[in-house]
C-alpha cells in the first residue's frame, strides 16, 4: 500500500535544492546562511513554488531554532552571564528602549500610522536575529571578542522582551483591555516557568545524567539530551516565553555539567539540519512580487532600518563606556530584523495591527536585512576603525585611564584574560615591571581592586598604545580573542617602536604568515600548540627522554609548526624518525630482587649491552641515583635499574638478571 507523506517529500526537495545552491556560494566565500535563504527563496511560493505545506517547513525551522540556542546556552556559562548582566540589562535595555521610540515616531509621523500599529511597528524594528548573529560570530570565532560579547549580551535582552511584548498585542488591537492583574499574572507564569527550569536544570538534570550514564547507552543518553532541549523550550512557550529563549536557559545551566561537552556533540547534527531548515523557510517569506513592484521603497526601508538601527545601537553600546571601535562593530552585527519579529508580524497581521501592501513590503526588507547581516559583520572591522574618526568621540571618563608612575623597559600586555592574568602574575612575582591594556570595564575594575597596573582603551588606538608607554616597552604581548585587532595592534607597535619584541596569540596556524609579515617575532597558534602539547605527552606515555621530546617540539616551532602540515614534505621524515626512535629506544625501570644473577656483580660482568644490546642509563638506591653509572658499578638488591633499548631485548635482558623481577610501579620513565 502506498504512504503519502507530503512533510517528507517536501525536506527531500528542500534538501536537494539547497546543496547545490549552498556550494555555489561555498565557492564564491558566501556564507552558507545565504545559501539557505536562496534556496528559500528559489523553492518558496513566490519562486518555483515547489514547496506544498509551508507551514510544516515553518515548524521544523523553530525546532532549528532552538537546537541553535540550546547548544550556544552549552558553551556559555552561568558566571559568564552573570559578568554580562551590566550589559544584558542596560545596554539590551538602551537598545530596545530607543528603537521602539524612533521606530514608533517615526512610523506615526512619517508614514501615518495610528498609534497602536506604530507601537507595533517599533517592537518588531527593535528585535535582531539571535539565530543569524551568533552563527555568523561562531563561524568567524568572533563570539568572545568585545563586541561580540556587546552584541550577544543586547541579543539576549532582546529575546527577554518578547515576553512583554506578546502580552502588549492583545492590548494593542484591542482584544483586551489594560487589566493590571492580566499583565501581573503573565509575568508572574513567565517568571515561574524560568525558575522552573533553572530548578530541574541544576537539581534533576544532573542527577539524571548521572544515572543514565551508568547505562552506557549512547541511544538513551541523546534521547534525554534532545528531551532536555525541546522539554523546556516547550515548557517556556506555555508560560508565553519564545521556545529559544527556554531552550538557551536550559544549555546554559546545563553547561556546569561535566557531561556538556558529549551532549553538544550528540545535538550537532540535529541542530545543523534543522538549523539549515530554518533558514530556509525564511527566504521562502519573501514575495518576489511585491520585491519587483516595490523594490525602491523596500530598498529605502531596508536602508533606514540598518542605518537606523546602527545608530541607536551604537549610541547605546557607546553609552557603557565601549570605544567607537566596539560599539559601531557590534552595533552592526545586530542592525537587521530578528526571527522572532517574524512570529510578532504573524500575530499582529492577524490582529489587524499590520497588514495589506504595508505587511509584505515590511516582510521583505526585514528578509533582506538578515540576508545582509553576514556581509555587514564581515566589514565591520574595516568601519569600526575609522569610527573614533569619524565620531571624534572620547571615552567614557569615568573608565578612563588611571595615572600610573612612569616605567621603561616593561612589559605590555593587551588583554587581561586567561591568558594575560596569568602572565601578569608571574611578572609581578619575577619583579618585571608590566602594564595592562584591556577594554572590558568588568575585567579593569576587577584588576584595580587588585591593584594592577591596568589602562582602558583599544589597544588599535595610537594615543592608547602611547598611554601605556610603548615607545619605552621591551615586549608587547597581544592576547586577545580579535584576529583583526590583533593585527592592527602588531602593526601600530611596530611602527612605534622598531625595536619592540612582539609576542601574540592567535586561533588559527593559517593567521601566522600575516602577523610575522607586520614583524611580529612569535606567534604562538592555540591549535598547533594543543597538537604539540598531545603529541608530547603521547611520546612521554613510550618511554621517550624529555629531553628528546623537547628537541622535537623546539625543531618543529623553528619550521613555524610547518612539520604538522600534512603538504609538509619533511613531515614524513620526521614521523619515520619517531617511529624509529620509539621502536628502538624504549625505557623501563627494573628494581632487582633480594637474590638473583646480578646482586653482586659489576655491570661489566654482567655483559648487558653487547649481549643484549640494552644500556643501563641510571640506577636508584635508596634516595640517590647514579645516572650513567661506569662499568665498574656494583649492583645491589633493591637497586632500580633504568634499562634502555628495544622491547624485545629488554624482555631477553629482564629474564637474563632474574626471571621473577618485577617492574617498578609506572614501568616507563620519562
Amino acid at each position: 500500500m502506498h504512504i503519502e507523506i507530503p512533510v517528507l517529500r517536501d525536506i527531500v526537495l528542500l534538501l536537494l535544492a539547497s546543496l547545490p545552491i549552498v556550494f555555489v556560494c561555498g565557492r564564491l566565500r558566501l556564507p552558507t546562511i545565504i545559501g539557505y535563504m536562496l534556496t528559500g527563496v528559489v523553492i518558496g511560493p513566490s519562486g518555483l513554488g515547489v514547496i506544498g505545506d509551508v507551514h510544516a517547513v515553518e515548524t521544523l525551522a523553530e525546532i532549528g531554532v532552538v537546537l541553535l540556542l540550546f547548544t550556544i546556552g552549552l558553551e556559555f556559562s552561568l558566571e559568564k552571564l552573570l559578568a554580562m548582566q551590566r550589559v544584558v540589562f542596560l545596554g539590551g535595555g538602551m537598545q530596545v528602549g530607543v528603537t521602539i521610540v524612533a521606530a514608533m515616531l517615526l512610523a506615526h509621523w512619517g508614514v501615518g500610522l495610528a498609534w497602536p500599529s506604530a507601537i507595533f511597528v517599533g517592537f518588531l524594528v527593535a528585535l535582531s536575529s539571535t539565530a543569524i548573529v551568533l552563527k555568523t560570530y561562531v563561524d568567524r570565532a568572533e563570539s568572545d571578542t568585545p563586541h561580540g560579547r556587546m552584541a550577544i549580551g543586547i541579543l539576549l535582552f532582546q529575546d527577554l522582551c518578547i515576553v512583554p511584548m506578546m502580552l502588549f498585542l492583545p492590548l494593542l488591537s484591542g482584544q483586551r483591555t489594560a487589566n493590571l492583574w492580566y499583565i501581573l499574572k503573565t509575568l508572574g507564569l513567565a517568571a515561574g516557568s524560568v525558575l522552573l527550569i533553572m530548578l530541574l536544570a541544576r537539581r534533576v538534570f544532573p542527577f539524571l545524567l548521572q544515572w543514565l550514564v551508568t547505562l552506557r547507552s549512547r541511544e538513551v543518553f541523546v534521547s534525554f539530551a534532545v528531551l532536555a532541549c525541546l522539554g523546556t523550550a516547550w515548557l517556556t512557550s506555555q508560560a508565553g516565553l519564545s521556545l529559544a529563549l527556554g531552550a538557551f536557559i536550559a544549555g546554559v545551566v546545563l553547561s556546569e555539567s561535566e557531561y556538556s561537552h558529549q551532549i553538544v556533540a550528540d545535538i550537532l547534527p540535529f541542530r545543523d539540519i534543522f538549523n539549515g531548515i530554518f533558514f530556509v523557510s525564511i527566504g521562502m517569506l519573501l514575495s518576489l512580487e511585491v520585491l519587483t513592484t516595490t523594490w525602491p521603497v523596500v530598498l529605502g526601508l531596508v536602508a533606514l532600518i540598518v542605518v537606523g538601527k546602527t545608530l541607536l545601537a551604537f549610541a547605546a553600546v557607546k553609552a557603557l563606556g565601549r570605544t567607537p571601535r566596539v560599539a559601531l562593530m557590534a552595533a552592526l552585527g545586530i542592525a537587521q530584523i530578528g526571527e522572532f519579529s517574524f512570529v510578532l508580524l504573524k500575530v499582529g497581521a492577524e490582529a489587524g495591527l499590520l497588514e495589506g501592501a504595508a505587511y509584505q513590503t515590511f516582510l521583505a526588507a526585514s528578509i533582506l536585512t538578515m540576508l545582509a547581516t553576514p556581509f555587514l559583520i564581515g566589514l565591520a572591522p574595516a568601519l569600526g576603525y575609522q569610527a573614533g574618526r569619524w565620531t571624534g568621540i572620547a571615552d567614557t571618563p569615568d573608565a578612563g585611564a588611571a595615572e600610573l608612575p612612569p616605567v621603561s623597559g616593561h612589559v605590555i600586555i593587551a588583554g587581561y584574560g586567561l591568558n594575560g592574568r596569568n602572565l601578569a602574575r608571574v611578572l609581578r612575582a619575577a619583579g618585571i615591571p608590566y602594564r595592562i591594556i584591556e577594554l572590558n570595564i568588568e575585567s579593569i575594575r576587577a584588576g584595580r581592586k587588585q591593584g594592577e597596573p591596568i589602562l582602558y582603551g583599544d589597544g588599535t588606538r595610537r594615543e592608547v598604545l602611547h598611554a601605556a608607554r610603548i615607545e619605552a616597552a621591551r615586549v608587547l604581548v597581544v592576547a586577545i580573542s580579535d584576529a583583526t585587532a590583533t593585527r592592527r595592534i602588531a602593526a601600530l607597535a611596530r611602527e612605534m617602536n622598531p625595536n619592540l619584541h612582539i609576542i601574540v596569540r592567535t586561533r588559527f596556524v593559517s593567521e601566522m604568515n600575516g602577523l610575522y609579515a607586520l614583524g611580529v617575532q612569535q606567534v604562538i597558534p592555540e591549535e598547533f600548540e594543543t597538537s604539540l602539547e598531545i603529541f608530547a605527552r603521547v611520546l612521554r606515555e613510550y618511554g621517550l627522554s624529555r629531553q628528546y621530546i623537547q628537541q622535537q617540539v623546539e625543531m618543529i616551532r623553528r619550521e613555524g609548526y610547518r612539520l604538522l602540515d600534512a603538504d609538509c614534505p619533511e613531515r614524513t621524515t620526521l614521523i619515520t624518525e619517531l617511529a624509529t626512535v620509539i621502536e628502538n629506544a624504549t625505557t623501563l625501570a627494573l628494581r632487582l630482587p633480594s637474590e638473583g644473577l646480578a646482586i653482586g656483580q659489576s655491570l661489566r660482568k654482567l655483559a648487558l649491552r653487547p649481549t643484549f644490546g640494552v644500556t643501563v642509563v641510571a640506577v636508584q638506591r635508596g634516595a640517590e641515583t647514579t645516572v650513567n653509572p661506569d662499568a665498574d658499578f656494583v649492583l645491589e638488591a633493591g637497586d632500580v635499574l633504568v634499562l634502555l633499548g628495544r622491547p624485545e631485548k629488554l624482555e631477553s635482558a629482564t629474564a637474563y638478571l632474574t626471571g621473577q623481577a618485577s617492574l617498578v610501579e609506572g614501568e616507563r620513565v620519562p
